[in-house]
């Protein structure tokens, strides 16, 4: 069972191309069992509604920034908005920022049922 489907925005997939192979397997095998676990080491609340998938991966600590899109009743899906490779403790804020930016931009956009 899947709890939920995720969906990547151009940034994301962007950011997930430039890295080497074996991270870019390691990235979707978590989201993959994040997706039909919904482990908290995996995928994590951070916060304004916004969550991290978190890969580590040869030393790197991926994170790929999503939020929730729950307008269609039939599916749950998690839209990945961008990923950085992470340096300190802490989420840096412009990061979780330029995430609320792109979900308001995702929701503006996106057509109306």
């Amino acid at each position: 069972m899947r709890y939920f489907e995720t969906s990547f925005l151009e940034e994301a997939k962007e950011f997930i191309a430039e890295l080497e192979p074996k991270t870019i397997k390691k990235i979707f095998y978590n989201i993959d069992l994040a997706e039909q676990t919904n482990d908290s080491k995996l995928f994590k609340k951070l916060e304004n509604d916004i969550w991290e998938f978190r890969t580590k991966f040869a030393g790197l600590q991926i994170r790929l920034l999503a939020f929730w899109d729950k307008s269609d009743y039939k599916k749950t899906l998690v839209i990945a908005t961008h990923g950085f490779i992470k340096k300190v403790d802490k989420v840096p804020a412009n990061e979780i920022l330029r995430a609320a930016k792109l979900r308001d931009k995702y929701f503006k956009n996106r057509p109306k049922k």
